[in-house]
């Protein structure tokens, strides 16, 4: 049962180790690992813990920490602790359906300015659910083009979906067995509550991604059937080895009569679109953020444990139409 569980680390900060205990409450947050300093001057970067955890990267270690020269082992690498991985995302709308199937790109902006590709999504046209494909190359978005590198498709509602890896799914050749490493791992599960009154607040999104184990390696989760997908984990609540990330809830502002969140000069548009996305142990760090700068440009940040694949996936889902919570 979910009471025997043998590993039992403190939530230190997200940042740290990511092994949740998830029936720790706040009232495990007094204990002596909270210094003073960090409480009370807590760095404006909206990253906590770093002194516990990783000195903040220069410029130097960012070229060599973030490599992205194989693309295919980028995508699913995890940010290093302690380095923001700056992106943003693009979209596209020439071309035939009248800007129906937008194409979305995802660059990383190094330090030097440049701007390094990393992934390529779109949805696919003939889908009875939103499907998206995500790739590796620019120019290949194809569904059995080399680049294919993953896929998010939501329920029929359009309000839950699942980012997969490009791996074989379960139920395709039930007769070979496949060694471990090509069958499917879910990257993560995205929930919206749909808000059905139409009421402009702010959307509510949950974000369900594997855990880490103790080299900070994602533990891998390949479902044999859809009970053990992370969509029906998280809604039986059996959540180990799994990280529960909420939207942080934006604050109500009177001179702008508007709901507003901290982008730190990162995100310049208002848009239902911007959203943070934070653990409830530590809302200071920063999983990943995500605002609109122009019509068609939007930042993607994303820190530690999460990788470039998970957090395109997660924006390209709030891209989705059908979302009942414009």
């Amino acid at each position: 049962g979910r009471g025997s569980r043998p590993l039992r680390l403190r939530p230190r900060s997200l940042s740290g180790s990511m092994n949740f205990d998830e029936s720790s409450g706040p009232e495990d947050d007094t204990d002596e690992e909270r210094t003073p300093s960090r409480d009370a001057a807590r760095p404006s970067s909206a990253s906590s813990g770093k002194d516990e955890v990783a000195p903040r990267a220069s410029p130097s270690t960012d070229a060599a920490t973030l490599d992205a020269s194989n693309l295919e082992e980028f995508v699913f690498r995890p940010a290093p602790r302690g380095v923001t991985v700056k992106c943003r995302i693009s979209r596209n709308k020439k071309g035939m359906d009248r800007g129906l199937y937008p194409t979305y790109f995802m660059h990383m902006e190094r330090e030097d300015g440049k701007r390094v590709f990393l992934l390529a999504g779109r949805k696919r046209k003939k889908s009875k659910t939103s499907n998206y494909l995500m790739s590796v190359d620019a120019t290949d978005l194809s569904r059995g083009g080399e680049s294919f590198i993953g896929k998010l498709r939501s329920n029929l509602m359009g309000t839950k979906f699942t980012v997969f890896d490009n791996g074989s799914s379960p139920g395709k050749n039930p007769g070979a067995l496949l060694e471990e490493g090509g069958k499917r791992q879910e990257l993560a599960a995205i929930c919206y509550e749909t808000n059905v009154l139409g009421f402009n607040g702010p959307r509510k999104m949950t974000v369900v991604i594997p855990g880490m184990n103790m080299n900070f390696e994602r533990v891998p989760v390949r479902p044999q059937n859809e009970q053990e997908s992370i969509l029906s984990r998280w809604h039986n609540r059996s959540l180990d080895n799994l990280i529960e990330l909420h939207n942080k809830a934006p604050v109500w502002n009177e001179d702008t009569q508007s709901y507003v969140l901290n982008f730190h000069g990162r995100v310049t548009q208002a848009s239902v679109k911007n959203f943070q996305i934070v653990h409830d142990n530590d809302p200071e760090y920063i999983v990943m953020q995500f605002g609109r700068v122009a019509e068609d440009i939007f930042t993607l940040d994303y820190n530690y444990p999460m990788c470039a694949l998970q957090a395109f996936a997660i924006g390209l889902s709030s891209f989705d139409g059908k979302l009942a919570c414009e």
